[in-house]
């Protein structure tokens, strides 16, 4: 792909002095992080500055208050040059760096040191409070059509491409806030939002061209922002989708790098394009006792696809980079977590300290990482306070618990029986041993990723419900996929991704069907959606599902009870969830639970208000879930 130079629009970008009329001005001069802030934990700030012809030029540095000019580092490119500084001291201020030639004055730029938000370092991170809801913008609501297509984007809006994009973006997600806290939504997974400047399948969002750009067809960073704001009103707080392993092959670097080992193969691609090597996908071999260097490197030096090249975290200043690019978007958009892409393939030991920074910057913050792998060995070992046999310490609250979740679908899909469904499920929950915090895990329905819940439910709703109440109703962060709610279907074998992350209905202004007026609903739409409502309603005020302990009975005959109890400063809740596989009438005895049931009489369904006696058998009549309040 042939790379078109951006310009970029920074507001702290340069104001342009010239000293004599013998020299030029330096073009496409731009600056990452385009500002910083005074009293962060961590006083150390690297600007790159870009420009053309600048790498060997002289940098000093104005009065400044606080600010010390600590070392330039020349690049390999002319067109790079590295600044360190030292914030120990520094007061919100606008600095002006001078840019020498032969102590020749060439030109100046400013930038911006800001005050911090009151209570910033004190944000709060999501939590097991909450339920998160995972949006592919692209694919979500196009609330603005003007901004479809872009001039110095590549790839234009065709909505007929199951692969192309079509037309979603941060207006849209605005929009649809009210829907979302009606359905009870308390936090917003977004899949990435930066530039994506690629000639094909860019609407993912994956193969980022700009680390510190809103891509225009999305929206605008002063948009973004504002976004975050506007969701705080409306009681959601937002997550960002960050990627560390890899990037998209349109970005400028890639036609003038910053250092020579920007990015792992760099000197062998730069020799033949053709001459990658690609990850092998073989996670454990980062973590196994046995394994070879050889296979390790292979694994996490290759490179996903020719459009995705593999940034080299052991490279210290694209570390610094992508460190300050994490905590810069946290920062300025005022986010309440981040999701990491493809976890295990960056530097393990760059994870440690990319995690350790942003959580000594807001220590109340969360991080969830993405270790797509169906043993709880493996995803155990990422997680922060695991005492790893090798030594290796993460700073990452939460992965994503793929065990679980590859579990729920089998077990509510297989035969019952002694060695199958259910009972899986049960053991499955034996492995929490091996975690340091497994209530911090998230667990999900599903994802952009995987196929659709309600199809792989084989289209029944009774399988589909217990799905979702597992879910909400487990020890566990809760996440669901957006569309969910009201049933969107894929097919189910192998990799579907853009039918997986089909439009929302009622998204494009021309839908015939629209989840936010209700139009043109099927009945199970409709019943899903406010079973889904209740549900997650329910749940926002349940101190038990948020933090209540678990209980758990082995399944027999094809029903498997759960418990959520919650004993803290006066306050008491119980709640039973009941699962019941047999599609014939069937009696349970509910003197089994008595444990679990206490002294309580009574059991209300949260989704029918129906009460129940708790001194007798209770006869579930059909497939599906019961949930029961206690009282």
């Amino acid at each position: 792909m042939t790379y078109q130079p951006n310009k970029f629009t920074y507001s702290l970008l340069a104001t342009l002095m010239f000293s004599a009329p013998s020299f030029a001005e330096i073009n496409n001069l731009s600056v990452e992080p385009e500002s910083w802030w005074a009293d962060m934990e961590n006083s150390h700030l690297q600007i790159l500055v870009y420009g053309e012809n600048i790498s060997q030029m002289q940098v000093k540095l104005d009065q400044s208050q606080g600010v010390k000019l600590k070392q330039t580092h020349q690049s390999t490119s002319p067109n790079h040059l590295f600044i360190d500084l030292d914030l120990k001291n520094a007061q919100p201020q606008t600095l002006q760096f001078g840019l020498y030639e032969n102590d020749k004055f060439i030109q100046s730029f400013d930038y911006s040191i800001q005050g911090r938000e009151a209570g910033s370092r004190e944000r709060q991170g999501f939590s097991n409070k909450d339920v998160i809801y995972l949006i592919t913008p692209d694919r979500f609501v196009n609330g603005n059509p003007d901004n479809d297509n872009h001039p110095t984007m590549l790839e234009t809006v065709n909505r007929a491409d199951k692969d192309g994009r079509h037309g979603g973006d941060i207006m849209g997600i605005r929009k649809a806030l009210p829907y979302l806290q009606e359905l009870g939504i308390t936090q917003l997974w977004i899949n990435p939002l930066l530039e994506n400047n690629q000639d094909k399948y860019s609407y993912h969002g994956y193969s980022t061209t700009d680390f510190y750009k809103i891509d225009p067809r999305f929206g605008s960073n002063e948009e973004y922002k504002s976004l975050v704001e506007e969701a705080q009103q409306f009681g959601i707080g937002i997550i960002k989708d960050v990627i560390v392993n890899h990037m998209g092959s349109g970005h400028r670097w890639m036609a003038d790098f910053p250092t020579s080992t920007w990015i792992n193969g760099q000197s062998e691609w730069q020799q033949d394009p053709t001459n990658i090597m690609y990850t092998s996908h073989r996670r454990t071999t980062v973590q196994g006792p046995y394994a070879m260097a050889n296979d390790r490197a292979e694994f996490e030096n290759g490179w996903f696809t020719d459009t995705m090249p593999d940034m080299n975290q052991n490279d210290p200043f694209m570390a610094t980079y992508l460190i300050q690019n994490s905590i810069w978007w946290v920062e300025y958009a005022g986010l309440s977590g981040i999701r990491e892409d493809t976890y295990s393939y960056a530097d393990k030991s760059f994870l440690t300290r990319w995690s350790k920074a942003i959580m000594d910057e807001y220590p109340n913050f969360n991080i969830v990482g993405e270790e797509w792998t169906d043993n709880p060995i493996t995803v155990s070992y990422w997680q922060a306070g695991k005492q790893n046999a090798d030594g290796y310490v993460s700073h990452t609250p939460s992965m994503m618990d793929f065990p679980l979740y590859e579990v729920l679908i089998s077990s509510l899909t297989e035969k019952e029986d002694w060695g199958s469904g259910l009972i899986n499920l049960y053991e499955m929950l034996a492995n929490d041993v091996i975690y340091a915090k497994p209530t911090d895990l998230v667990l999900f329905e599903g994802n952009h990723d995987t196929n659709r819940l309600y199809s792989l439910m084989g289209n029944d709703i009774a399988a589909y419900k217990m799905a979702m109440a597992y879910v909400m109703s487990s020890n566990r962060i809760p996440q669901m996929f957006y569309g969910t709610e009201v049933l969107m279907e894929s097919p189910t074998k192998d990799r579907n991704d853009g039918l997986v992350r089909s439009d929302f209905p009622g998204g494009w202004q021309a839908d015939s069907v629209n989840v936010f007026t209700q139009k043109n609903l099927t009945s199970a739409q409709a019943d899903a959606l406010n079973f889904n409502k209740a549900l997650l309603n329910f749940r926002k005020t349940s101190l038990a599902l948020q933090q209540g302990t678990l209980s758990h009975y082995v399944p027999k005959d094809g029903v498997y009870v759960q418990a959520r109890s919650y004993r803290q400063a006066g306050k008491s809740e119980d709640v039973l969830i009941i699962y019941n596989k047999n599609e014939q009438a069937i009696d349970v005895d509910l003197s089994r639970f008595s444990d679990v049931i206490n002294d309580n009489k009574t059991g209300v369904d949260i989704l029918s208000q129906h009460s129940y006696s708790l001194d007798k058998t209770l006869t579930l009549k059909e497939k599906g879930v019961t949930i029961l309040s206690l009282r």
